[in-house]
């Protein structure tokens, strides 16, 4: 028995990176490229004669981008899979992609087998960041908390948290910082 390959449209504007997903995709047999367009119109259009069940959308393009395009294909089309493919870590495109309905969000940098792995849980509807997507919004969450922290605590609380977090005893931040236990 034969498993029905994932049928893929490619969406970039840049050909040396349509040409490398394209080879990505060509190393496992589970993936088929059905569709290669340079922007979010010819998604759109494309949408209209084929239907892939899952799209690999650049964000930034000419004529329309991935976002405005991935809102007008899930509007038509709710049951098809995009998965947003950017050199961007940016964690505001990000989250507009998934309010948009991206189901994922791939860096172009990550290595092959990765890009793979991702694409096989995305379809098996399993996961919908990458770790390394997941550690950069943990990352990012991490610092503004801290911003914000910092913006309400005075010098002198914030040796006292860090105390804390240390682990460290009332009497240890009293004697460190020569304050009343």
């Amino acid at each position: 028995m034969t498993l029905a390959k994932t049928r893929v449209l490619i969406v970039d504007d840049h050909e040396h990176a349509r040409e490398a997903i394209d080879v990505i995709l060509s190393m496992d047999e589970c993936f088929e490229v059905i569709g290669v367009v340079t922007n979010g119109q010819e998604a759109v259009d494309f949408m209209e004669k084929w239907l892939p069940d899952l799209i690999l959308m650049d964000i930034q393009m000419p004529v329309m981008d991935g976002l405005e395009a991935t809102s007008r294909i899930k509007l038509m089309f709710p049951y098809v899979k995009i998965v947003m493919i950017t050199v961007s870590d940016d964690m505001l495109h990000l989250l507009e992609a998934l309010k948009r309905g991206a189901q994922g969000y791939l860096l172009k940098n990550l290595e092959p087998s990765t890009w793979l792995e991702y694409l096989h849980s995305i379809i098996k509807e399993e996961a919908p960041l990458s770790r390394d997507v997941a550690y950069q919004i943990l990352k990012e969450l991490n610092v503004t908390e801290r911003r914000q922290t910092e913006d309400r605590l005075t010098t002198r609380e914030l040796d006292i948290l860090y105390g804390v977090a240390a682990g460290w005893t009332n009497k240890e931040i009293a004697s460190q910082y020569d304050i009343s236990e």
